[in-house]
């Protein structure tokens, strides 16, 4: 690892813990995120040629510390012009916040940015700037969208934060639970969104992946006995050791049979399918250990004609009573094909074409298109893929689906 990836890593590591000995000593959490920032910042323009200090986090809390007294006292400074007061009122001395560096303040960094109040796309946004240590800059790049977009999605979501007076700390008993599902739901988003992007030229971002995992066994570290959190840490390491199989030189998709296996990632298979049969076997059961443990089938099938499917479609039939959605449909069509034939599959989707959350949505016409396939109708198969291809915004799956349209229109003629 080059020095320069040795930093960043660190860098990512502490920025929750050097948040949190922040804002516990001046409760200012959009003030101290800003501060926290500019020490970071500061950290990655001088480490690698400076070397590092003795006490890393250490060093980034005094140099935060500093640029937020600066930043107080001239607000401070400005409020007395404005009011004609004397008054500066009385600051605390950056050293005093260097006390407790060792606390591990990420799960209530993680708590705080999943607040109910913010949006989904809020919650993200401040997770990986405050939480991931990643800049406004970093975090619209990876998301290819404007940076004054997610600078002002920031923002906001700061401002909520400080308006609704939530204390830096964990939330009461009574929420936790209800709070956890938020941070988790969060961590499994920004995943999704690396392993299969939205949008763009290219398939994975392996940046947001890489920092989905990172956070993920930190929280499975703090709470390591909790089913759901082992489940979701599962099924990102399960997944995840598919990438490197996923895309050819060129950068198009390869689906899941065609996959060359041996070039998955067997020693995340392993830790992935150790940690979903643990969780499974001492806690209750939930959505991210179903999951999980579906893509462990996948995973520990030599061959795609090896894979279990009936075990899948029992797990997925108990996965769609405890936590319904469409994307969960549409894949228990899949499995349901796969067991029954595709007839079967296909009389599971005429429900979801009612459903305004998928109706319309590119993976709809591209499962359906999968299925005509199956069942032999080349030209209905064929008009769904072309329009899943138009639907969708990402250059590699309109590309593979365009390439399934022709090569069924090849066979035709």
């Amino acid at each position: 690892m080059s020095t320069d990836a040795r930093v960043e890593a660190l860098l990512r590591g502490e920025a929750p813990r050097v948040l949190g000995a922040l804002v516990r000593r001046y409760g200012r959490f959009d003030a101290c995120e800003d501060a926290v920032q500019e020490a970071l910042l500061a950290a990655a323009g001088q480490w690698p040629e400076q070397g590092l200090p003795d006490n890393p986090r250490a060093w980034l809390i005094r140099v935060a510390a500093r640029r937020l007294t600066d930043q107080l006292r001239s607000d401070a400074a400005r409020r007395r012009r404005e009011e004609g007061s004397a008054s500066a009122g009385e600051l605390v001395s950056p050293a005093a916040d260097e006390e407790q560096p060792d606390l591990d303040d990420t799960l209530t960094q993680l708590f705080l940015c999943c607040h109910p109040a913010l949006s989904p796309p809020s919650q993200v946004a401040l997770t990986l700037r405050a939480v991931g240590g990643l800049t406004t800059a970093e975090i619209a790049r990876a998301f290819l969208a404007p940076e004054g977009t997610i600078a002002q999605r920031i923002s906001r979501a700061k401002a909520s934060i400080k308006s609704s007076g939530v204390p830096f700390g964990m939330p009461a008993e009574a929420e936790r639970a209800e709070r956890l599902r938020a941070v988790l739901h969060v961590l499994y988003l920004i995943f999704n969104e690396g392993y299969t992007a939205t949008a763009g030229s290219e398939l994975v971002r392996f940046g947001l992946t890489a920092e989905a995992i990172r956070l993920t066994r930190q929280v499975h570290r703090l709470l390591p006995h909790t089913g759901e959190v082992a489940g979701l840490l599962a099924l990102m390491l399960l997944t995840d050791a598919r990438r490197a199989a996923r895309t050819r030189p060129d950068g198009s998709l390869v689906p899941l049979a065609e996959q060359e296996r041996s070039r998955w990632n067997r020693a995340a298979i392993e830790e992935g399918a150790r940690l979903v049969a643990d969780a499974l076997a001492r806690s209750p059961v939930g959505p991210y250990q179903l999951q999980a443990a579906i893509a462990a089938v996948h995973a520990e099938a030599e061959s795609a004609d090896a894979t279990d499917w009936r075990e899948i479609l029992g797990l997925y039939e108990i996965l769609a009573r405890i936590s319904p959605n469409p994307m969960t449909a549409l894949n228990h069509a899949v499995a349901r094909a796969m067991v029954d034939g595709p007839r079967a599959g296909l009389g599971m989707l005429t429900a979801l074409e009612r459903d305004d959350r998928v109706a319309g949505h590119h993976r709809l016409d591209a499962v359906r298109a999968h299925l005509l396939e199956m069942a032999g109708e080349a030209a209905a198969a064929r008009a769904s893929y072309q329009r899943a291809a138009r639907r969708t915004t990402s250059l590699p799956e309109r590309r593979y689906l365009e390439s399934r349209a022709a090569h069924l229109a090849g066979a035709a003629s």
